[in-house]
């Protein structure tokens, strides 16, 4: 809003010096050699203009520093205003991600890992079953522990007694790379990444769930509270410590 105003002062400045140009040279005048002419009129309309041309000239002189005040304000807001677009454009994915800004190619490689982690976790599970691993994933980038973005998150790898294991057993097992994707059930995983990703879908029931497992195993989680099952996969939050 600034600038704007700024821009028009500058106009409004630029119009009164073009006004008072126009004006100084409307004070000549051309008499021809064969019309007679009235010396007393020339002599007062001569007197009269160029005591109008005196103040157009003053006009001019109170101008020009208004002119020269807006035009240095105008660079030195127009150079600020550029460092702190290169600023942005320079700051990580990280940062990014931590205020609230993302690129389109940010968000396209986020929704793409969203989606891999639904399909090869839940692609043959229920739609509430596929929401529920896509709102872990999504609980987890908020809790700020598990990775800085979506990718870190669905990506991430831990050391346990010098074995590697990652955080969506699918990360770690080789066959992920050349199993064939089925197109229709990959379709509802992007469908479903896109409703939590982009749209902000969750359930209500996983508002604080940020683990899951299948229900053939029984890993004995016993600071886990169960908060839903869908399909075949039951999910757990935290329990809260006891001050």
């Amino acid at each position: 809003m600034f600038v704007s105003f700024g821009v028009v002062e500058l106009n409004i400045a630029l119009l009164e010096i073009y006004a008072v140009i126009r004006s100084a040279k409307s004070c000549t005048y051309y008499y021809g050699k064969n019309k007679p002419v009235n010396k007393e009129k020339v002599m007062t309309e001569t007197t009269s203009k160029s005591g109008t041309h005196q103040v157009n000239m003053v006009k001019l002189f109170v101008s020009l520093p208004r002119v020269i005040g807006l035009m240095i304000v105008a660079s030195i807001l127009i150079t600020v205003t550029n460092l702190r677009l290169d600023a942005l454009a320079s700051s990580n994915e990280g940062q990014a991600w931590r205020q609230g800004f993302v690129s389109v190619n940010d968000r396209t490689k986020q929704l793409e890992c969203l989606a891999r982690n639904i399909y090869w976790e839940s692609a043959n599970q229920p739609f509430e079953g596929k929401v529920g691993v896509a709102q872990v994933t999504m609980n987890r980038v908020e809790d700020g522990r598990f990775g800085k973005d979506v990718c870190g998150v669905v990506y991430q790898k831990n050391v346990v007694y010098e074995k590697v294991i990652c955080q969506f057993s699918w990360y770690c097992e080789p066959t992920h790379k050349v199993r064939p994707v089925h197109p229709a059930l990959w379709d509802e995983s992007m469908e479903v990444a896109k409703k939590v990703l982009l749209e902000g879908f969750r359930l209500p029931s996983l508002k604080e769930a940020l683990y899951f497992h299948a229900d053939y195993v029984n890993p004995a989680w016993p600071n886990m509270i169960r908060v839903a099952t869908f399909g075949n996969h039951i999910f757990y939050k935290k329990k809260e410590s006891k001050q």
